[in-house]
């Protein structure tokens, strides 16, 4: 794991991602995975979506979607901490190369960024078995992060 290579988040940032995607008015498509964020540092965020039948394809593994998801999700909380108000974040590319298969086990996700610019940046996520510590996916992604306004 690489939480050791961040810093702790201060703690009035650390209660704001305890919940992702989960608000009493509305559920986002974060909710609906069951994906939960289990470690947040500066830059950084662990998350794992909890394996359930219904994320399998025909195959007997887990869909490939829904393991893109998780990437794509990891990266947000270590991407937005350092704003007062979570922006609109747009994926502008996401890379993935599948590893190897996740059969009824949770994924993990680790998320961290790579380089942080103005209104750009590049990150790099890493998806591994809960129970088997295999590596199932990876990828680079870029987010374009408008101006807060």
């Amino acid at each position: 794991m690489r939480a050791d290579q961040f810093d702790p988040l201060p703690p009035e940032q650390l209660a704001r991602w305890a919940d992702l995607g989960r608000r009493e008015d509305e559920v986002y498509f974060p909710a609906l995975l069951g994906l939960s964020v289990e470690e947040v540092r500066q830059d950084y965020c662990r998350m794992r979506m909890p394996y359930r039948p219904e994320l399998r394809q025909p195959g007997g593994v887990v869909h490939g979607g829904a393991i893109t998801a998780l990437i794509d999700t990891a990266v947000v909380p270590a991407l937005a901490w350092v704003y007062d108000q979570v922006p609109k974040l747009l994926t502008v590319t996401l890379n993935i190369r599948f590893r190897g298969a996740l059969f009824e086990e949770d994924a993990v996700a680790e998320g961290w960024i790579d380089t942080r610019g103005r209104t750009t940046v590049f990150c790099s996520a890493e998806v591994v078995g809960a129970t088997s510590g295999r590596v199932v996916a990876d990828g680079s992604l870029v987010y374009k992060v408008p101006p807060v306004t």
